[in-house]
């Protein structure tokens, strides 16, 4: 593991990273909070999932959470959101496939699926490396993220609840099968036979019979994508079904940006330590 960079912030360590990872065939960034009660004791771990374009960076940078980090005594790790390199095959023109844009899938289909193992990564190889590198308490985890990483925390943590103590998200892709922005994407990693999206789709998942404790999701009102992309009445209504208690706050005036995220970031991490 390579050391990109570290600095100090609110008394404990900001660190972006490098591997050359066997899942993605490629080398993976990702950075990593350590807060300054981690050098006197393993310390929570709370994952953050990244949306459409992004890389590790734009949390890191923009996401305004070390402060609530620090205070809470919690290490936030963020991952990269897709396999990148001259030899990963992408579409540079679409933003919602390829390049910035994993789903948090293993891919099946080619030419993608010798490089498009975002689920594997994110739930089985960054853990070990993490678990291996880093004061981090394994039986503590969290996990969060914005709009497609909002999907991937969602569906993860459906499929692991025996691992993750808690799920919050950031106007979350409720039902990526069905949104215009991820179904031409999941029928590109995964194939046309819509069964095996299934378990990428959190409300396809709750309706299979997949439980988890509770979540919490924060939503702006003046999102763009909030209509056809988002629909978080849609993960509403299959909770309400399923008996999963939500706490769905529809913020006023607010967009899809990181003014957004960062305006509620302390709630939720406030929110993820009572549970960690």
């Amino acid at each position: 593991m390579e050391i990109v960079s570290t600095n100090k912030s609110h008394g404990g360590v900001q660190g972006v990273y490098r591997h050359d990872s066997r899942e993605t065939k490629c080398a993976m960034t990702f950075s990593v909070f350590t807060p300054p009660q981690a050098e006197r004791g393993p310390a929570p771990v709370l994952w953050y999932l990244s949306g459409l374009t992004c890389s590790h960076a734009n949390v890191t940078e923009k996401g305004e959470f070390r402060a609530a980090a620090a205070k809470y005594g919690v290490i936030i790790v963020a991952p990269d959101t897709s396999p990148r390199g001259p030899d990963v095959p992408d579409e540079p023109d679409n933003w919602q496939f390829g390049s910035g844009a994993g789903f948090y899938v293993d891919a099946t289909q080619e030419p993608y699926s010798k490089n498009y193992r975002m689920y594997s990564y994110v739930t089985e190889e960054l853990p070990a490396l993490i678990a291996e590198h880093f004061p981090a308490d394994m039986s503590r985890q969290g996990i969060f993220g914005h709009s497609m990483g909002g999907h991937g925390a969602f569906t993860i943590a459906l499929k692991h609840p025996d691992r993750f103590k808690s799920c919050s998200a950031f106007a979350p892709i409720a039902q990526p099968s069905t949104a215009g922005w991820s179904r031409p994407s999941l029928e590109k990693y995964l194939g046309p036979d819509e069964k095996t999206w299934r378990p990428y789709d959190s409300t396809l998942l709750i309706e299979d019979g997949a439980r988890f404790k509770e979540f919490l999701v924060d939503q702006g009102t003046s999102d763009n994508f909030l209509k056809d992309g988002l629909r978080p009445w849609l993960l509403e209504e299959a909770c309400a079904k399923a008996g999963i208690p939500l706490v769905l706050n529809m913020r006023d005036g607010y967009d899809h940006s990181y003014y957004f995220i960062s305006t509620f970031m302390a709630d939720h991490i406030a929110w993820h330590a009572a549970r960690l």
